[in-house]
């Protein structure tokens, strides 16, 4: 497991793993080895404190004296109450008492409660507490520009310093569009469609302008030095407004020419013939102004949502005219419905949302996603949506932030050096149980859409570290400071050594709603099949499984 430790190891190779639950206040530790059995070998077996040096000391006979010491993590340990130990086959359990849990603030907070932070540094302080995903919008707008780096080789990916960071909605952002102006006192529902509109063709992947997620950073192919992308002709495909219209009103209004939109007056039905949609919206804007006042089928907006909508269209502007008019310049066309590109359309739908970790809903067979390698160490760094074999669908390439670095040196600097590939796999994993309801997850190839990893969800809040014991004959000074680190409990097992029985239950599963479905890329979940293995390697043999399926620990 990440949360390993470097210290000195001892001949016998004795490892120790600490777990605790959030909310209780005890701490458990586990020592063993590979081939000692302790309930028969280790005779005489005596554990106590040693709070001055923060240390735990085991020793037991077993032919001869054996001594190891363990390093205590940052607890408040209650003195008074003794401390239990067993021995097990394969393994000792030592269980101390605390006075706070060991996520209480006071103990998250110990290098400032005694300030002590210069002398513990702060190797492990980050890793002490749970990763927060973000945009990291503020972040990198405080930089003033900002190249993109792959943290592996420190190669430099964008052609100049990105300034212009521009939060994405989530997936859900239309319905959640629509829901709250359509639940509006007035009920304009066609407000609505017109601010879906004008967002999406705000969130456009141009030159100079980078799209955050959560988990990706999003740079326009014309930004990415030292890789060739097929060539695409530009060519765009327009389909009915009806594909993804919803409800049957549709605004009309007075438009500007530039990125400026001026307050809504009215609010027209939508006829199933209306040839207005394909009017000449260049004409005389006053004329046509005059005729929609006079027409008995306007409805005037109540006063009483002037004022939002003007709020709601102001914040539009401005996040428009942000990034979007410099780049947009040359389309004095308009923005309405049918204007809309395939890739703004699969935008809409949400296909082109979160990579890291999709959803069936958030594929389309319109496109394919393809894996994007360091053009240096051929690392894999990101991912962009394709068709026809083609570059970029929307022109935009997708970096997964535990992959990139926003400076050349390893650490310092790097905004971005708390994301790693299990932190953002456990946020995601929580996540998807929060909203799914469901603690039972199939990872699937996002190609082959074949199972690759079945994993359950077993503790969201628990908190690990492990290491080497140390000999009785290191020094004070060799005993290493740890921390103890967030983690979450799974259960896994890897699908692609499965029977195909067990891959027709898992489908069967997903089909009943019984297990989550998510898709992942290839390379991913590799790396991710290793991350859950040797988090196994931090438990003895007799913790860590249950029910056929593996334990382990992936840091969050």
């Amino acid at each position: 497991m990440s949360s390993e430790f470097d210290t000195v190891k001892s001949p016998r190779k004795w490892r120790f793993t600490w777990e605790a639950q959030s909310h209780i206040p005890t701490l458990r530790l586990l020592l063993f080895d590979s081939h000692t059995n302790p309930s028969l070998q280790c005779q005489n077996l005596k554990v106590h404190l040693n709070l001055p040096q923060s240390v735990v000391c085991a020793t037991w006979l077993q032919d001869l004296e054996v001594s190891i010491r363990v390093p205590i993590p940052p607890v408040l340990v209650d003195s008074e109450s003794p401390l239990s130990f067993r021995a097990f086959e394969d393994h000792i359990e030592v269980k101390l008492f605390l006075l706070l849990p060991v996520d209480h603030p006071i103990v998250l907070n110990f290098d400032n409660v005694l300030n002590s932070s210069e002398e513990r540094g702060n190797k492990y302080s980050k890793a002490s507490k749970p990763l927060l995903m973000d945009s990291d919008q503020n972040s990198l707008s405080r930089t003033g520009g900002v190249h993109f780096y792959c943290r592996n080789c420190s190669f430099r990916l964008s052609e100049s310093p990105l300034r212009n960071f521009v939060e994405m909605p989530s997936v859900n952002w239309r319905e959640v569009a629509d829901n709250w102006f359509g639940s509006c006192c007035c009920s304009f529902g066609g407000i609505s469609e017109k601010l879906v509109t004008r967002y999406t063709n705000s969130y456009r992947c141009a030159k100079g302008v980078c799209l955050l997620t959560l988990t990706t950073i999003t740079l326009s192919k014309d930004d990415i030095i030292g890789h060739v992308f097929p060539d695409y002709d530009g060519t765009r495909q327009f389909k009915d407004e009806s594909d993804f219209a919803d409800g049957n009103w549709l605004t009309e209004a007075k438009q500007e020419l530039q990125c400026n939109l001026t307050s809504m007056k009215k609010v027209k039905p939508k006829q199933s013939n209306d040839k207005t949609l394909a009017a000449n919206m260049e004409g005389d804007a006053t004329e046509k102004e005059r005729e929609e006042v006079d027409s008995p089928n306007m409805t005037p907006i109540p006063d009483c949502c002037h004022h939002g909508e003007s709020n709601v269209l102001n914040h539009l502007d401005r996040d428009c005219m942000h990034h979007t008019c410099s780049t947009y310049k040359l389309d004095p066309k308009p923005i309405n419905t049918i204007d809309l590109s395939d890739d703004q359309r699969s935008f809409l739908n949400g296909f082109l949302g979160n990579i890291f970790m999709a959803r069936l809903s958030n594929l389309s067979a319109d496109f394919e996603w393809v894996e994007f390698f360091c053009p240096k160490c051929s690392t894999l760094i990101g991912a962009y949506p394709c068709s026809n074999r083609c570059g970029p669908t929307d022109g935009g390439v997708r970096l997964f932030k535990c992959y990139v670095s926003t400076c050349s040196s390893v650490e310092s600097g790097n905004l971005l050096r708390e994301y790693t590939l299990e932190r953002m796999f456990a946020n995601q994993l929580l996540e998807s149980a929060n909203d799914e309801s469901s603690f039972r997850t199939v990872v699937k190839e996002l190609k082959t859409k074949s199972p690759m990893l079945h994993i359950v969800l077993i503790n969201s809040y628990s908190w690990s570290c492990s290491g080497y014991c140390l000999g009785m004959e290191d020094t004070a000074e060799s005993v290493s400071k740890i921390d103890l680190s967030p983690v979450i409990k799974v259960l896994f097992s890897d699908c692609s050594k499965s029977a195909e029985s067990h891959l027709r239950k898992l489908e069967e599963w997903v089909t009943k709603d019984i297990a989550d479905e998510v898709f992942m890329l290839a390379h991913q979940i590799e790396e991710l099949v290793e991350i859950l293995a040797s988090g196994n390697d931090t438990l003895p043999s007799s913790c860590s499984s249950l029910d056929g399926l593996t334990l382990t620990s992936i840091l969050r």
